[in-house]
């Protein structure tokens, strides 16, 4: 009877985490914030909105995921856009001429860019003080209370593309008046800077129009090559009440056949009432968070990780372009967006959709793949035409259409890129079981990066193959000394892995002559180059000695797995010797997406304490009151050199997965679940977190033992669960079969398609 009562606990636990603890994590203020990066964000990965004050007037910033200004870089349609010219550049000791050709026009030129849409503002002055802002998790809405009672409710419809606002208790009157962004005036600033970001003037467009008319106004603003966007707000006050919608339009969209933005908005108004909106909108949300929940007893890391869960809802579809580095946030300050809001794919599009995997997101993370795939021949002709080669290659910073932007071209241009990208395609197939996305997607794409690299490498004078010239990011910044001659570790960790899981692959479909050809050049490549101490080096004889944002070195073991504790005494030993180098070498000029990165390197480590602590510095130090990571120490104490506050995704996603990490495991084959959490965490619990194989498990912790694990299998197979409960007895709940172990306390369970178990403690 007292097993059955526990376990009828834990299944409550499993299922009342997710709808009680979002609600408890809602952000809530005193006051409106008064800068847009720390408006309350809203989204649906296509429109969104942040909520904030602006000159004491209640401002909404609007944005759509295709408002780009897509004008070539016409420095890359040169003869000198060859990787050869540049190599020969590099040789001759003549790289200022590089520099001035591909990586100044990324920061001269204003454009390709993101840009923004508009914003609605209302005049709160009669409505007095403000008494509390909140928003709302669990439902993905925005409330603002007066203190004289008036209210606001806003949302941004989950699945429509639509944006909602409900005022209560306003005097008549209150309408919203839309706010166009100042493409033309009288001055602007002479600050050319892609991280501060360049005026709107630049781009040298005309003024865009305004049409107001009774209960609606449009502005459409003309872009460049025949580009256009359209907003509009469409109203209706009845009383002392105000409802109204938004939405925003393009010739991206129109031409997909889809309604201007006048039309959408009242046609939307006129079809469905603010509640009957809100329900779909709630329907959808409420799904979203039944998909996992977790929790821990440290309430900081709690509520930071639901908080990226609901921006990556926000942020993230399967029909939307992919998360960029400001997603549907775009700066609402008269500027073009940090580094102007692109795709870098040297870092910031990989690590925002790390936690989609386990946290069993994976409908959203579709929408980066479905976006590499759709634009593969873009990615094809920019490798023939810069590589001089056959396979794919991918830009490492992108427009809306995956053309290339340059910039520092050792990481704008780099022969890995597609390497990296490479592993979504991998870590889809793993975690969803999809054989058929295996066949006609991942293996595709990993081939056609295997052919590109086998193509580009050379042989070197001991027979082994390289790189005719490598980098690693972004170490040097973009001086010749970036350029390294024997490749990097960096380089060499993605090569690696492609040419291994080609084979695998190829394997797994039966291809066995393919396999075999992968697996031939595998072994052609050298092995991993190690500083002085036995921990992972940049290149030959080149040590990490210097303080640096981003861990490029470290990518054979994180995120690859090439290297891992679960191999053995050796790589131990490199994992040891490479985090006490981190470690000495300090944190002056790491950015908060560093700390992020860390705490999954301790969690891989199984150091759980300092995964913890390392990410609790990102949620303390480098998050603004609304969450958004800002790159650096915005407390000033210390734990970095930056202290600017350009606001990027990526480190808030990479966070969201190191909390993963800490609490289940399977990249080895091996599912482990709490393998990386600090010996204080006695009582912890998630639900539905995702394995490779397809496996959804959940798993409670009390008084620090292991009560109980369930296990769904998805498409049916063999899990491999690395014994949680030691030495105390355990019983198996839904399957006819006594579980198996192997050599090293590992229970073995073949589970059918579609069918839950459970392991659950006994007593003695």
């Amino acid at each position: 009877m007292k097993i059955k009562l526990l376990i009828l606990f834990f299944i409550c636990t499993f299922t009342g985490i997710a709808g009680n603890s979002t609600a408890s994590h809602n952000l809530k203020f005193a006051k409106l914030a008064q800068t847009w990066d720390e408006g309350i964000p809203l989204g649906n990965g296509m429109l969104g909105e942040l909520v904030w004050q602006k000159d004491g007037k209640l401002r909404f910033s609007l944005d759509c995921a295709d408002l780009w200004d897509l004008r070539p870089m016409q420095n890359l349609n040169t003869p000198e856009f060859n990787f050869k010219w540049v190599q020969q550049q590099v040789k001759s000791n003549n790289y200022k001429i590089v520099q001035d050709m591909f990586d100044a026009p990324y920061d001269n030129s204003p454009a390709p860019s993101k840009i923004p849409g508009a914003a609605l503002e209302f005049n709160i002055a009669d409505l007095g003080d403000v008494q509390q802002v909140e928003l709302s998790l669990p439902d993905a809405l925005c409330k603002v209370l007066w203190k004289n009672g008036a209210s606001l409710q806003t949302f941004v419809h989950a699945s429509q593309q639509a944006g909602w606002f409900k005022f209560n208790g306003v005097p008549a009157g209150f309408i919203p008046d839309l706010i166009v962004p100042q493409y033309k005036k009288e001055s602007s600033s002479d600050v050319v800077n892609s991280v501060v970001g360049q005026d709107l003037q630049r781009l040298g467009y005309e003024q865009g129009k305004v049409n107001k008319e009774a209960n609606e106004i449009t502005y459409r603003q003309k872009g460049w090559g025949g580009f256009e966007y359209e907003v509009a707000v469409s109203w209706q006050q009845v009383g002392k009440s105000l409802v109204g919608v938004w939405t925003i339009s393009s010739t991206l969209s129109e031409a997909k056949g889809e309604k201007p933005a006048r039309q959408l908005a009242a046609d939307v108004l006129k079809k469905e009432t603010f509640d009957q909106s809100f329900r779909s909108h709630s329907t959808w949300w409420t799904e979203f968070w039944s998909k996992s929940s977790i929790s821990i007893p440290d309430p900081i890391l709690e509520k930071q990780w639901y908080l990226e869960q609901y921006k990556f809802g926000s942020a993230a579809r399967a029909d939307a372009p992919p998360i960029s580095l400001q997603a549907v946030w775009t700066a609402d300050n008269g500027k073009l967006p940090p580094w102007k809001g692109d795709f870098h794919h040297d870092l910031n599009t990989q690590l925002s959709y790390w936690p989609a995997y386990s946290s069993n997101h994976l409908d959203l993370e579709e929408g980066f793949l479905n976006w590499l795939w759709a634009n593969r021949e873009t990615f094809r002709k920019y490798t023939k035409t810069y590589f001089g080669t056959e396979g794919l290659n991918v830009p490492g910073v992108t427009t809306l259409t995956g053309e290339p932007m340059a910039g520092w071209i050792q990481y704008s241009l780099g022969p890995t890129v597609g390497s990296w990208l490479a592993q979504h395609f991998y870590l889809h197939w793993k975690y969803s079981g999809d054989k058929k996305f295996l066949q006609e997607k991942a293996y595709p794409w990993i081939k056609d990066v295997a052919t590109f690299l086998d193509q580009i490498s050379i042989k070197n004078t001991n027979g082994q193959r390289q790189l005719p010239l490598s980098s690693s990011p972004e170490i040097h910044d973009n001086s010749i000394k970036a350029w390294f001659t024997q490749t990097t570790n960096y380089d060499l960790s993605f090569i690696r892995w492609t040419f291994a899981k080609a084979a695998e692959l190829a394997n797994e479909l039966n291809l066995k002559e393919e396999s075999a050809k992968w697996e031939a050049i595998l072994a052609e490549w050298p092995d991993y180059a190690l500083d002085d101490h036995g921990g992972l080096a940049f290149a030959p004889e080149h040590p990490y000695v210097e303080s640096h944002r981003h861990f490029s070195h470290l990518v054979g073991w994180h995120p690859l797995g090439q290297i891992d504790w679960s191999n053995g005494e050796k790589e131990q030993h490199i994992i040891q010797q490479t985090l006490k180098t981190l470690e000495k070498t300090g944190p002056d000029w790491w950015c908060g997406y560093s700390y992020s990165w860390l705490g999954n390197l301790y969690a891989r480590a199984f150091m759980g304490e300092k995964a913890a602590q390392t990410l609790r510095i990102f949620a303390e130090h480098f998050c603004l009151p609304n969450s958004f990571h800002a790159n650096g120490d915005q407390t000033k104490q210390g734990y970095s050199k930056f202290t600017y506050r350009p606001f990027t995704l990526e480190g808030n996603f990479a966070f969201a997965a190191g909390i993963q990490e800490m609490l289940i495991q399977s990249h080895t084959g091996v599912v482990q679940v709490f393998p990386a959490v600090p010996e204080s965490w006695k009582d912890i619990a998630f639900t539905n977190l995702r394995t490779e194989g397809a496996f959804l498990v959940s798993a409670g912790k009390k008084n620090g033992q292991i009560q109980q694990v369930e296990i769904t299998s998805e498409k049916g197979g063999t899990i491999r669960l690395k014994n949680p409960f030691g030495t105390n007895k355990y019983s198996t709940k839904g399957i006819n079969q006594k579980p198996t172990k192997d050599e090293r306390d590992t229970i073995i369970l073949k589970i059918p398609s579609g069918k839950k178990i459970s392991l659950s403690t006994q007593e003695n």
